[in-house]
């Protein structure tokens, strides 16, 4: 506040900064809280339904392997185009979308499900 108080333009652009940017910070994190919070009640669901297994070999370390995911992820796309609507198709394609290691497309798909099942709700 003392920055702002200041009248300097730099220092009361400085001031402001520093007030809005811790905010924008804590609403960041929030979301991405919330989105990890969703997304895993997600997988727990299609888990108890037994559909969470996408037929994928895996490595040693438990990943998904690449090859065969980027072979399989039709399959998963055609199921999402059969049932736009469907929370579960949009779930099964972005853990698809992650075993071929693409984090974005994963996510995007993902937060679509997220929204399908929150207005199914």
């Amino acid at each position: 506040m003392q920055f702002v108080q200041t009248g300097e333009p730099i220092a009361v652009v400085l001031g402001v900064a520093l007030i809005v940017l811790p905010l924008l910070a804590a609403w960041g994190i929030w979301r991405e809280l919330q989105f990890g919070m969703r997304s895993q009640l997600l997988v727990e669901r299609l888990g108890a339904e037994g559909a969470l297994d996408l037929g994928l070999p895996v490595r040693p370390s438990g990943r998904a392997d690449r090859a065969a995911a980027d072979a399989a992820f039709p399959r998963f796309r055609e199921a999402v185009e059969a049932e736009p609507e469907s929370w579960r198709a949009w779930m099964r394609l972005g853990l698809a979308y992650d075993a071929a290691g693409d984090r974005r497309r994963a996510r995007r798909a993902v937060r679509t499900a997220i929204e399908l099942e929150r207005t199914r709700r």
